[in-house]
């Protein structure tokens, strides 16, 4: 009697705590019944908030879905605008879910399926707007019309996978490899023949300028050879005046410096040869004087 109790007793103890489920914060649950989403008496889905709950034992299935707001960050896609450009777009998709029944019986309440299905919406929303916009409309100030319009498709799309498009963004434009390539290299060649142009220029105007120069420079070399020549000639003239001057002093005197400077400029280089007689007059003031 007694092991019958203690069965009695854990056969209740485990039917009550099948009975009960526990909804963490941030989801919200939704319980199938014999294969169907629960409802209540007004036909509306049933959805458990965060807590400690009940339900039927063994017949009833919890599903517990996250009721945050989720972030779709995907790989950048290819899109065509109207000028049969391509763009490749990189964005994001903030969503939630809003319908749980819906989403649930959409997606089999499996996250990545729901943000397969969604991105599909996204995209074909996005292209339908790209396709009708220009690239100098879309990187423009049209950017947010056109994020404002794509949102509404996607929303209208999204429904019936029961989601929520909170916000849709546009992170990054950009143009495919190969158009990318052919426009750096066309405006790598343009630059290239700017920048000839402007070493042509520029090589020119050096040239002006040297030549304008040079012209100055030898115009400022006459200036200072004609006042060489000038000052050396009045030089030489105040030296033909002292040394007259000085001659008519002392006529012994001027010969005696005459000769003194004759012989320092003959003699300023060890390697000069002078062949002279020795009685010559060139030597009068070297010869010793007898008596003297």
């Amino acid at each position: 009697m007694k092991n019958f109790i203690a069965v009695i007793v854990v056969a209740l103890g485990l039917l009550t705590l099948s009975a009960l489920f526990v909804v963490e914060e941030g989801n919200k649950a939704i319980v199938i019944q014999f294969g169907k989403v629960q409802r209540g008496d007004d036909g509306e889905t049933v959805v458990f908030a965060p807590g400690l709950h009940f339900k039927l034992p063994f017949f009833d299935r919890v599903v517990k879905l996250d009721a945050r707001i989720q972030t779709l960050d995907e790989v950048p896609d290819r899109f065509v605008t109207s000028e049969k450009k391509d763009l490749i777009v990189d964005l994001y998709v903030k969503w939630k879910i809003k319908d749980f029944a819906k989403y649930y019986l959409a997606t089999g309440g499996i996250k990545s399926s729901a943000e397969v299905l969604l991105q599909q919406k996204v995209n074909n929303g996005l292209r339908s707007e790209f396709g009708t916009r220009t690239i100098q409309q879309i990187v423009s100030g049209e950017r947010s019309e056109l994020m404002d319009e794509a949102m509404a498709q996607a929303s209208t799309s999204s429904d019936e996978l029961g989601i929520e498009i909170v916000d849709v963004r546009v992170k990054q434009i950009n143009l495919p490899p190969e158009v990318r390539n052919f426009i750096f290299q066309r405006m790598r060649t343009e630059r290239e023949a700017v920048a000839r142009e402007h070493r042509s220029e520029g090589k020119e105007k050096a040239e002006f300028i040297k030549a304008e120069i040079d012209a100055k420079v030898t115009v400022m070399l006459a200036d200072a050879e004609r006042n060489l020549r000038k000052l050396k000639g009045e030089g030489d003239a105040q030296a033909a005046q002292i040394y007259a001057e000085t001659y008519t002093k002392d006529p012994e005197f001027y010969s005696f410096l005459r000769s003194m400077d004759a012989y320092k400029r003959s003699f300023s280089s060890k390697q000069d040869v002078l062949v002279v007689e020795p009685d010559s007059d060139f030597f009068g003031y070297m010869k010793k004087q007898k008596g003297k």
